[in-house]
């Protein structure tokens, strides 16, 4: 049997994000003399999420996004700071170091040599290379697909078809998208006709229009899945 072939959203999938975003973030205030209270930094947290969930339906650019997070907390809390220059920082500092997300380090190890790994990710590239450089978890892909550098984002059909493109022997009756984004993960995933599976240990609420054929709420339980799928 075939290997399968199994994508990997990067940010809360593998590595922790918020502890990465909170982190850079209180050190980007501070730095700028502002005082990086949790309810603002919960807000930041908010508005980026609906920011660049309008880049995922093509409403605004990569650079739109880095920018207009910062403006639109700012504006709201009356901050009187330079957008453009606290996001330059605040992706420096993003990039500095990583935390990953429980079980992913034992699952990477785990699935070597059992199935194909690919890393599929919406973030921008110096950020993303620094942080799996980092993590030293570059030499368990067969390939590392970072929007930025591929030329579309996730979840649209041109990200999936240019990295599909990229690997030798692609069976999409044999590939998996794992992710903790429905917007994002899943909902490409689908588009492009692959297998899904949600990461979803906060048991969010889900969605009647983005549906994953499988749902899980930690990593360690994804080797079972593949078994129950067929795909080892």
């Amino acid at each position: 049997m075939k290997k399968p072939l199994i994508f990997l959203d990067l940010d809360d999938t593998i590595l922790d994000f918020h502890w990465a975003e909170q982190r850079a973030l209180s050190r980007t205030f501070r730095e700028a003399g502002l005082d990086p209270q949790p309810a603002i930094l919960a807000r930041y947290s908010d508005i980026n999420r609906s920011q660049w969930e309008l880049l995922e339906r093509g409403i605004l650019t990569r650079e739109q996004v880095l920018v207009r997070r910062f403006r639109l907390l700012f504006e709201e809390q009356g901050i009187s700071a330079s957008a453009e220059e606290l996001g330059r920082r605040y992706e420096e500092l993003l990039a500095d170091g990583h935390r990953f997300i429980p079980g992913a380090d034992e699952l990477l190890r785990e699935l070597q040599g059992k199935a194909r790994l690919f890393l599929a990710t919406n973030g921008c590239a110096a950020v993303q290379e620094a942080r799996i450089a980092s993590s030293a978890i570059g030499p368990y892909f067969e390939d590392i697909f970072i929007s930025e550098i591929i030329g579309a984002d996730k979840p649209s059909e041109e990200y999936f078809r240019r990295c599909i493109a990229r690997i030798p022997d692609y069976d999409a009756s044999r590939a998996l998208m794992v992710g903790d984004s429905l917007t994002s993960d899943i909902l490409g995933g689908l588009r492009s006709g692959m297998h899904t599976c949600w990461l979803n240990p906060q048991v969010r609420p889900g969605r009647a229009d983005i549906v994953p054929e499988a749902e899980i709420r930690s990593l360690s339980e994804l080797p079972e899945l593949l078994v129950s799928l067929g795909l080892v």
